[in-house]
């Protein structure tokens, strides 16, 4: 009778372990996609890297609060890298608008355009929250990320800052 127990709770045990092994390498292989180098020799985060680097002098304290601000609704386990992501989309449009310090305007770009349509919702409450007007971008929200869609997001970030792509 133990013995049966036993062995139920070994099965049990098994398909946990399998279930949490698939879920780690899900998002393990999504992260290894991310890094295989596209058609010029650089990643997505290559380039969201780069961005971030390129632009960190135009980060001012306020903007990076809202940024802060921005991403806190999301999981602290995802919140650095959607963070990082957002981060590298502002940038990217800061610099393609050539501005001296990132803005309510360059963030509002970057922040609709990196966050998927899937949480748009989301983000739209904390706007809310956040008294902050998203009526002048409600184009962008096209443009956001989808996850049926696998597109760069630096390419629409070209289509927002009117270069064309």
């Amino acid at each position: 009778m133990s013995f049966d127990i036993f062995m139920i709770l070994i099965a049990i045990w098994t398909f946990i372990m399998l279930g949490a092994m698939t879920i780690g390498g899900f998002f393990m292989f999504r992260k290894f996609l991310r890094r295989m180098p596209k058609g010029d020799g650089y990643s997505e985060l290559d380039w969201q890297d780069y961005y971030i680097e390129k632009a960190l002098p135009l980060w001012n304290k306020d903007a990076r609060e809202l940024l802060n601000e921005l991403v806190s609704p999301v999981p602290e386990l995802f919140r650095d890298v959607a963070k990082e992501r957002i981060a590298g989309r502002i940038s990217k449009i800061a610099l393609d608008e050539g501005v001296e310090t990132i803005e309510l305007d360059q963030i509002m770009k970057g922040y609709i355009i990196a966050t998927p349509k899937k949480d748009h919702r989301f983000m739209k409450k904390k706007l809310n929250q956040l008294e902050i007007d998203y009526t002048p971008y409600l184009e962008l929200f096209e443009l956001a990320d989808d996850e049926k869609q696998k597109f760069s997001i630096f390419e629409q970030t070209e289509k927002v800052s009117g270069r064309p792509s």
